[in-house]
């Protein structure tokens, strides 16, 4: 049977790659280091597979079909996005079935992928905790993007689902789980509802499958646009309540906000945090570190938190 070796939950920013600090005391030095002391202590730690919890960003997902969860099986290719990598990534497929099996018997429906495009949502926390791409991973996709999002309730129960199914899972080995997520920020509406989002936007929203690299080639500018402002807004004590509640194993309070709730403290980026809360409740384990540095310049909360110690 496998065996949990623990839960990460890292922030990811475009801008990580995109606007490096220039030195020690730049924005984003501390998150940057910090992850660096992650990447060692996994190291010790020495997983034999990785479950990665993360979103798409519209390189692998559209609003011509949007599932709510999304499992890789057999094979996952990153699409190369903001720095991360580009190709073909290792697939713990027996694992990957192990869970999907164990969603399905506990009443969850994932959608299945045999070949599952994930971008930096996934990639650049994944490359980050286990310093490359040799570790075997399961792919996770949550639409974090737009409405609609599956509930905090559902996501909750989902962790626990999944803790449950790696347990069981006939896998010879040491899974870590790590979530991929930025805590609070603010970003453009991508809701094919929302009558701000329209003309060409709108059509690339529902329908950029058909040409994924001009969409995102598209796209891109626009994100470089938002970085680089120290006036960006962050809330950094609502951040720090999140991993407080981790920290109390207390995933149930955050629940309790619902969408709204979210949204209204952590903004319409800020609904990533359900990628945390699915893997630290799959762990069934408090965080016991964590690490937190506001960084407006790459427009999000970059936290840390882990179920092990790091040094």
């Amino acid at each position: 049977m496998a065996e949990i070796a623990g839960f990460v939950g890292m922030s990811h920013s475009p801008f990580a790659t995109l606007l490096p600090p220039e030195d020690g005391d730049g924005p984003g030095a501390k998150f940057l280091q910090d992850a660096e002391r992650v990447r060692r202590a996994v190291e010790v730690l020495a997983p034999d597979a990785i479950v990665v919890i993360g979103p798409d960003h519209f390189h692998g997902n559209f609003y011509d079909v949007m599932p709510p969860f999304v499992l890789g099986v057999e094979k996952a290719v990153g699409f190369g996005d903001y720095g991360s990598t580009e190709g073909p990534l290792p697939v713990a497929s027996s694992l990957a079935w192990s869970v999907h099996n164990g969603l399905s018997d506990a009443g969850f429906d994932p959608s299945l992928s045999y070949s599952l495009t994930v971008d930096h949502g996934v990639v650049q926390g994944y490359e980050m905790i286990t310093g490359g791409t040799a570790l075997p991973m399961v792919p996770l996709v949550v639409n974090t993007a737009a409405p609609p999002l599956p509930s905090l309730p559902r996501c909750v129960a989902l962790g626990h689902a999944l803790g449950a199914a790696l347990r069981s899972a006939e896998f010879p080995g040491r899974v870590l789980i790590a979530a991929s997520g930025g805590l609070s920020h603010w970003l453009p509406s991508n809701d094919p509802r929302d009558p701000a989002v329209a003309g060409e936007r709108r059509e690339s929203l529902i329908h950029g499958r058909a040409d994924v690299h001009a969409f995102a080639a598209a796209r891109e500018p626009r994100v470089r646009a938002m970085g680089g402002d120290p006036g960006a807004r962050v809330n950094a004590a609502w951040d720090g309540w999140f991993l407080d509640r981790l920290a109390a194993d207390d995933a149930a309070a955050v629940a309790l906000l619902g969408h709204d709730g979210l949204e209204d403290r952590a903004g319409t980026g800020g609904h990533e945090v359900r990628c945390w809360l699915i893997g630290q409740v799959a762990a069934g384990l408090p965080l016991v570190w964590t690490s937190y540095e506001p960084v407006p310049e790459w427009i999000t909360g970059m936290g840390i938190g882990t179920t092990f110690p790091v040094g």
